[in-house]
């Protein structure tokens, strides 16, 4: 029965039903937006599931969308929505591990039987606040227990995305997978090849966002065979001591499991950078005679990092932030050396506060040395008040007029004169140009 609490789009998905049960049609919510209700939370999507197949749907709903109507599903619009409406089915050889071959039409009891996990696979009714739960997923829910739904090799044998689901509900969820689930992803782990790269980047993405510990996800993702076959740079991390007078927490990817677990707010370039932001130690280090060493593995990161991306299919807004940011982020361990004038072009970046962050939790993930990020800080605070990078007082066209000609020596000099301007040693423009022609070499008037 509808409640004041209900959402608007559970009231539309309400009206929906009642619609197709008006026509003779039996409907319910399905997968998802079950389990969301049972646990208390409010449900991303609403899905429904009838015995009205697609052509009996069109009837009831002239403006509804056949997006996948040899499979029984079409976009019913509704009061604003749009909610996938599916016909009860089986299906039938899947063929590419993801997609069946062929679908015939059925009852809610073989609907739930083809689902991928139990807690995925329940029905619920409306209109009477009836669960319809032929799975036992109700049980597994109680339990905190990820399983599929019947003989998991079969399931991941079907879909090779479940393998990666089956993860991101478990650390989304906090809940456990069942050791024959737990099993059978680890033997049908190198399937996961064979699914796109677009599809992968969407279900890992959305683990890092979206666990409760994404740095245990990652653990979880490597411990089962996954990570090493979509990400076999970030798996080999685990292999890479680092000095312990600096790291005592031990590899690589121990530290950067610390680092995303600590994430407090979540973007994808802040994930990402995360990640990667040592990809470059293993092809870097060497030992001095003293301890390990890592020459130049920011910016051998940074070039890492956009390869990787790119396999990856990230926006190229996302791929060219956080390479910028996997470049740059040892500069922070000589901020309390930098000039004023390259301070400020490091506060000024457009990746700045992602840089910030990704050095805070660096350090709080290593030897807890905050002595340059409070310096940095306090270096912000200080130019919140004019602009960070203003605009140059000296162009090209003052240098053309003094005779400079176009070319790296002109471009040197508006570099030396911003410089100069940020530096704070002109009061003015007229004094900084003025010094600038009184420099110049006979050569270049």
């Amino acid at each position: 029965m509808p409640t004041t609490d209900d959402t608007q789009q559970e009231k539309a998905a309400r009206q929906l039903v009642e619609r197709l049960r008006q026509a003779g049609h039996t409907a319910f919510w399905a997968g998802g937006c079950v389990r969301d209700k049972l646990l208390g939370r409010p449900p991303r999507d609403i899905d429904i599931a009838t015995n009205a197949v697609p052509d009996s749907i069109l009837e009831i709903f002239p403006h509804a969308s056949a997006v996948g109507k040899s499979f029984g599903v079409m976009i019913v619009p509704c009061h604003g929505f749009h909610f996938e409406t599916a016909t009860f089915r089986q299906d039938h050889g899947y063929q590419d591990g993801r997609h069946p071959t062929s679908i015939t039409f059925s009852t809610p009891e073989d609907d739930a039987a083809r689902r991928d996990f139990t807690i995925n696979a329940m029905f619920f009714d409306p209109l009477t606040g009836t669960i319809h739960d032929f799975v036992n997923g109700r049980a597994d829910l109680a339990a905190h227990c990820i399983r599929c739904v019947g003989d998991p090799d079969l399931r991941f044998a079907e879909d090779h995305l479940r393998l990666l689901r089956a993860v991101r509900f478990a650390t989304t969820l906090d809940f456990a997978l069942d050791p024959a689930t737990e099993a059978a992803i680890i033997r049908h782990a190198p399937s996961i090849a064979q699914i796109s790269m677009e599809r992968i980047r969407d279900e890992f993405t959305r683990t890092l966002l979206e666990a409760h510990r994404p740095g245990q996800a990652l653990r979880m993702l490597d411990n089962l065979g996954l990570l090493s076959v979509f990400l076999p740079e970030v798996s080999a991390l685990k292999h890479q001591a680092q000095p312990p007078e600096f790291h005592p927490e031990g590899d690589v990817l121990t530290h950067t499991v610390m680092m995303l677990d600590a994430m407090d707010t979540r973007t994808p370039t802040l994930a990402y950078a995360i990640l990667l932001h040592d990809i470059g130690k293993p092809g870097t280090a060497f030992h001095d005679g003293q301890r390990l060493r890592f020459h130049g593995h920011a910016e051998h990161g940074a070039r890492l990092t956009e390869s990787i991306l790119r396999r990856l299919r990230l926006p190229n807004k996302v791929i060219a932030d956080v390479t910028a940011c996997v470049g740059r982020h040892m500069r922070f361990m000589d901020v309390q050396k930098m000039r004023r004038s390259t301070l400020r072009q490091l506060v000024g970046s457009p990746t700045f506060e992602t840089e910030l962050e990704l050095h805070r939790l660096d350090c709080l993930s290593s030897n807890g040395l905050m002595d340059n990020h409070r310096f940095v800080c306090e270096t912000r605070d200080s130019f919140a008040k004019e602009p960070v990078l203003p605009d140059p007082w000296i162009n090209g066209r003052d240098l053309i007029g003094l005779g400079v000609k176009a070319g790296p020596a002109m471009g040197n000099l508006l570099k030396t004169a911003y410089e100069r301007q940020l530096e704070g040693l002109f009061p003015d423009r007229g004094s900084l140009l003025a010094d600038i022609a009184c420099e110049l070499k006979p050569e270049e008037n």
